[in-house]
């Protein structure tokens, strides 16, 4: 990655020309957290929220997030999505939430925007349902861990 390539010769911002790369799986694993009082937590693992099921509505949104990327990130290629899984763990320890995402798809350009985007997403529905108890929740750690595929290959967070 020696160059940035959202810019033309001209310096100019410009979507990237993915029609002549190869076709491959590509996959994309990206995680975050969301603090909370322990009392919030609590309400949330019991079910017993307001709102209702609030891990399931925040999956939920997480993959319409996935599909809707392009939509929000100006120079992202909307993309045929062909798995996205988000997994949604309560840390009680920790009064957190821990969220990892993947997605994956076939294609000529990689998920990563789309799995940053399903975490963030998610993480922030569960602020929105939360937030009426809640409203020094703390959201943190959105990162990719892992991508394949496609020419720059195998990356992994150490």
């Amino acid at each position: 990655m020696s160059e940035l390539t959202h810019f033309n010769a001209s310096g100019e911002a410009h979507m990237v020309d993915v029609g002549t790369k190869e076709i491959t799986q590509r996959v994309a694993i990206t995680e975050g957290t969301i603090n909370m009082l322990p009392s919030t937590l609590e309400k949330i693992m019991q079910g017993d929220h307001k709102k209702g099921d609030v891990l399931g509505i925040a999956r939920v949104a997480a993959i319409m997030a996935a599909k809707k990327t392009a939509d929000l990130i100006p120079l992202c290629h909307p993309l045929a999505l062909t798995h996205v899984e988000v997994e949604l763990t309560p840390l009680p320890d920790k009064s957190t939430i821990h969220c990892r995402t993947t997605v994956e798809t076939r294609g000529q350009t990689g998920v990563e925007m789309e799995a940053l985007t399903a975490t963030q997403v998610a993480l922030l529905t569960i602020y929105d349902m939360c937030k009426a108890v809640d409203r020094g929740m703390e959201m943190g750690g959105v990162r990719l861990l892992e991508k394949r595929g496609g020419k720059s290959g195998h990356w992994k967070r150490d």
